[in-house]
């Protein structure tokens, strides 16, 4: 199945997206990820306020598939977190890259999402 990824964001090797909007950074996962996962059935995230580190666990998604840990693609602190995904996982399955995003975070440098892959990069390596 061909995916479709929007060209502002960037993506983490474990599949989280993240991209600028202004001074914060929107971040969730990609839409191959939630088709690799399945059915979701829960998502735990961090608390808003809590930091986060690039690389580091940040809270995880259950499929009926498996549960599977999330990963910071930058560091900073959360400032929103989507709560409606908290109350309706399916919105994540529906729309990862619109209303399903997961967390917005003020970041502790900008430049980390530079380390990130551009889309056409991430395409190439899930058809690989």
């Amino acid at each position: 199945m061909p995916f479709s990824f929007p060209d502002h964001f960037r993506f983490a090797d474990s599949h989280e997206y993240a991209f600028a909007d202004d001074a914060l950074v929107r971040i969730g996962i990609s839409a191959f990820a939630v088709d690799q996962l399945g059915d979701i059935v829960f998502v735990d995230l961090p608390e808003e306020g809590t930091s986060i580190a690039k690389g580091e666990s940040f809270g995880s998604v259950e499929s009926v598939k498996a549960v599977e840990d999330m990963y910071a693609p930058v560091s900073g602190e959360i400032v929103h977190r989507n709560n409606s995904v908290l109350a309706s996982p399916e919105e994540l399955q529906n729309d990862p890259h619109g209303e399903g995003w997961l967390l917005i975070i003020r970041p502790d440098n900008l430049e980390q999402l530079q380390e990130l892959m551009d889309s056409a990069t991430y395409s190439e390596k899930i058809s690989a």
